[in-house]
């Protein structure tokens, strides 16, 4: 292949997460059909789609990379791309896993026997956070001034030893502050994860079909996340029992089979009702069932 037929090859540039996220991220492409593998010599991830190009950046820096347009898109959350302030066009929530799939907030945190109640109590006050630029629009929104520096981590010790006056950290629970016997005064935003694309990016028609087409196989996967398939025989006069006993996405498949008199149906279903569900399909009489897990469910 010549060089010129080299440079006008089409290719979309993803920013896939570096660190605690990656390996959610990576299952999860890999769930959606894109199999995405990273040498112990190279820090360029390989992907098995000749049309996408893989970077392993700090979620932090995804969106500001995508802004500058040297990511056509990426993974991050939404509360990076308010800290960079990033102008990029966000395409859909994407969750990493199950385990993402709840919405975290940016909450300020004080000691228990803090005199701060609520914003305006800042006033003057040493604010330690990650999130640095987000903290100072939210206080400045609120008209008060107050020092806010950036924390390296454990950032939670430094307000529980008094360190700082408050803290702003990244919470889903709660459960951590409380342990470090922080209460949550306010919440400044709640971030879920987003896949963001480049403006000249997203105007493009060959890169915004590609992008729209992993979106709909990245939420085919998520979706399958919850679900599982479920294989069974039936008579045929013991159908419209079963029927009543099975939750569907849609009505389920229902075929004939070549002994007569019988029928095997198969449908989709939530994993969480599998194990209340299988008994009572047994004791309207279906026979052989098959419980198996998926890659993707296509709405």
């Amino acid at each position: 292949m010549s060089e010129t037929k080299q440079n006008s090859k089409k290719v979309l540039r993803l920013g896939l997460p570096k660190g605690s996220l990656q390996e959610s991220a990576f299952a999860l492409m890999a769930k959606a059909g894109f199999v995405v593998n990273v040498s112990s010599r190279s820090y360029v991830p390989r992907i098995n789609d000749a049309e996408m190009e893989i970077r392993l950046i700090r979620a932090q820096e995804i969106s500001r990379y995508v802004e500058l347009g040297s990511l056509d898109a990426g993974l991050t959350g939404k509360d990076w791309i308010e800290e960079n302030a990033s102008d990029v066009h966000a395409v859909a929530e994407i969750a990493f896993s199950k385990q993402t799939l709840m919405p975290a907030r940016w909450v300020l945190a004080v000691p228990n026997d803090s005199p701060i109640k609520s914003v305006k109590d800042l006033q003057g006050k040493r604010i330690a956070t990650e999130v640095v630029e987000l903290t100072r629009r939210w206080l400045k929104k609120h008209g008060v001034q107050a020092e806010v520096e950036f924390s390296w981590g454990a950032t939670e010790v430094k307000a529980a030893d008094r360190l700082v006056d408050a803290i702003v950290e990244l919470t889903e629970t709660g459960s951590s502050l409380k342990a470090n016997n922080l209460r949550i005064v306010d919440t400044l935003t709640t971030s879920f994860p987003q896949l963001v694309a480049n403006r000249k990016a997203w105007a493009d028609v060959w890169k915004r079909r590609k992008i729209e087409v992993l979106v709909m196989l990245l939420k085919g996967a998520l979706a399958a996340q919850e679900k599982v398939g479920l294989k069974m025989n039936i008579q045929r006069k013991q159908l419209p029992k079963l029927l009543k006993q099975l939750p569907a996405l849609r009505n389920p498949t229902v075929s004939t089979l070549s002994q007569r008199g019988w029928v095997a149906v198969e449908t989709v279903i939530d994993e969480r009702i599998v194990r209340e569900i299988i008994p009572q399909l047994k004791a309207v009489g279906a026979e052989g069932i098959i419980e198996y897990p998926l890659n993707k469910v296509v709405a």
